[in-house]
């Protein structure tokens, strides 16, 4: 038994974890960054997009549309720099959760809309969602959630911090 512990943790602490998660966390930013973009530009058109998913309320809407894209924009840049890169992680997780939501919603509802994640459903009506939406939101969900079990020493801020406070700590107490 103590021998499939020590694989077991020996696999999950393993150095190339966070340089694979490095690169995940750099093309997770990529989209989130990306799909902020036409959103912080278009508000209105975001807020329309959101009316269309015919699930929340009116008065949540425009709320929405103007918070969510500085949440993915944030999210984005948290990644990237590796600022608390697994609770950002965690964001994208509790972020694609909603998504995949709205997207069942729609879908079970037979809604005829654009997703809305990169451009407004005007600009984009060559993207309908469909069950393939539903599989790419599935394959981010999955990376994120690699991201915050495996990446426990992500390169970025949070190691440079995590070695500056090493250094500062006498030897005595550990």
């Amino acid at each position: 038994m103590a021998e499939q512990i020590s694989r077991f943790d020996r696999f999950m602490n393993h150095p190339a974890h966070s340089f694979i998660a490095y690169f995940v966390r750099l093309y997770l930013a990529w989209v989130f960054i990306s799909a902020c973009i036409h959103k912080l530009v278009d508000p209105t058109g975001f807020a329309i997009d959101i009316a269309t998913y015919q699930m929340l309320p009116l008065v949540f809407i425009n709320p929405l549309a103007i918070v969510l894209p500085y949440v993915e924009l944030g999210t984005g840049f948290m990644l990237m720099i590796g600022l608390r890169a697994r609770a950002a992680a965690l964001m994208v997780c509790g972020m694609m959760l909603m998504f995949m939501i709205a997207l069942s919603y729609a879908l079970m509802h037979d809604l005829s809309i654009s997703c809305g994640c990169f451009a407004s459903n005007a600009a984009a009506g060559s993207d309908p969602i469909s069950g393939l939406t539903m599989l790419r939101d599935s394959a981010w969900l999955i990376l994120a959630i690699y991201v915050v079990i495996f990446d426990r020493r992500p390169f970025g801020i949070d190691r440079l911090i995590g070695k500056k406070t090493q250094q500062q700590t006498p030897a005595g107490e550990k």
